[in-house]
């Protein structure tokens, strides 16, 4: 049950509605900038952990 055409033409058409023609891409950067911070974190988490169990030994 995927995102089909018709139902992602509609959020697009609210998202210009809500945020306006000229937001967009400014709100599309953030968006990128949140994504890649968190998977920089989800990264660099593990390796957090492993120096914290060589530091108990």
């Amino acid at each position: 049950m995927g995102i089909g055409l018709t139902e992602g033409i509609l959020i697009a058409a609210i998202v210009i509605l809500c945020f306006g023609g000229k937001k967009i891409p400014q709100l599309g950067k953030t968006l990128g900038e949140s994504i890649k911070g968190f998977k920089d974190g989800m990264k660099s988490a593990p390796d957090e952990e492993k120096s914290k169990d060589d530091k108990k030994s």
